[in-house]
């Protein structure tokens, strides 16, 4: 797999998202406030994917502030936060790594500021090799979950490209195949940035994985037909009490999912649960620019003069969720009390 996110030097270096499958093209960010507008256009996108890009873009802000004084670093170090975090509101990934490198800062008081952008970037590759580590532990879990010979339904893109690699959903996925077990994979094509015809089909493709593109409505009536044995989705945040915002369109599948007696799984780090959101009404919800709904590939499919409404995530009640693969294990219900067990042994 081509790497999702990259230093070139002290420049952070990403694949165009936007392009592929069709251009596998690069992005150099060699400013934060490139990379914040990377993240906000969707070069990356991916709750995951989005965190260690944030913290790479702190480490390289903080190369860039001029100064040996502390709180001079400090103050504008702060700053270059506030910036990041406003690059997008639903992904919990984004605000954790942001805490993270905060951490840094806060828990090294006395160091010079050399020293401290050398631990700053240390930081954010620490975040890089444990994201890999972390998905494929995820995979681990989550391919106890698929049966030998099962259809899997997934949505959207969590695979290689929505993290350091491995991926989420598609961690479990690739898990499977590697324990040995004959899977196919149902891929929606996720309107309207058609992560999944672009993304998740274009990975499993590479990696020999026999998958097969189908509309979004057409979920429904394949699930009613016994075509599908298991879906697991991906995750932007989840509440702590399972409540979990993943790409719009992941709700009406849980609900499908539950009225045709089928396993409905979320794969998702420990680093995407935020207990300080008691409940999924308390997720913001982006909502984009509807031109993406308007457009298709950059061409117009809808009238001119027709407002569209582009809601990006949903929430999926925790009734409707069998489980959440995490990689210290599988939460179940209630998962106000399991996801907080496997937060304690992270």
């Amino acid at each position: 797999m081509i790497p999702t996110i990259a230093w070139q030097d002290d420049r952070v270096v990403m694949i165009d998202q936007r392009r592929l499958p069709l251009k596998a093209n690069l992005v150099v960010c060699a400013t934060p406030a490139q990379l914040v507008n990377a993240i906000r256009t969707m070069v990356i996108r991916g709750a995951p994917a989005i965190g260690i890009a944030a913290a790479m873009g702190l480490a390289m802000g903080a190369r860039q502030i001029e100064t040996e004084s502390r709180p001079v670093f400090e103050r504008r170090f702060q700053r270059l936060c506030e910036q990041m975090a406003r690059a997008r509101p639903t992904a919990r990934n984004l605000f954790w790594a942001i805490q993270r490198m905060q951490g840094v800062v806060a828990s090294n008081p006395r160091v010079p500021v050399a020293v401290l952008k050398d631990l700053l970037r240390q930081e954010a590759d620490r975040l890089l090799a444990e994201d890999l580590r972390i998905n494929q532990e995820i995979g681990r879990h989550g391919q106890a979950v698929v049966p030998d010979g099962a259809t899997v339904l997934t949505h959207c893109n969590a695979g290689a490209l929505a993290t350091a690699g491995y991926g989420t959903a598609l961690g479990v996925i690739r898990g499977a195949v590697e324990a040995g077990k004959k899977i196919r994979v149902l891929a929606d094509e996720t309107r309207p940035f058609l992560q999944g015809s672009r993304l998740t089909a274009w990975e499993l493709k590479e990696d020999n994985i026999p998958v097969t593109l189908i509309t979004d409505s057409m979920a429904g009536y394949l699930m009613s037909q016994g075509r599908v044995q298991l879906v697991v989705v991906g995750a932007d945040r989840v509440a702590a009490n399972g409540d979990v915002a993943n790409k719009i369109g992941t709700y009406s599948l849980s609900v499908l999912a539950r009225e045709n007696r089928i396993p409905f799984y979320v794969a998702a780090p420990l680093s995407t649960v935020d207990l300080s959101v008691p409940t999924g009404k308390d997720i913001p919800i982006e909502e984009r620019n509807g031109r993406e709904v308007t457009h298709a590939m950059g061409r117009r499919v809808a009238p001119r003069g027709v407002e569209a409404l582009n809601l990006v995530f949903d929430v999926t009640p925790n009734r409707f969720i069998s489980g959440i693969i995490t990689e210290k294990g599988i939460a179940r219900k209630p998962f106000r009390n399991s996801l907080r067990a496997l937060m304690k042994a992270a």
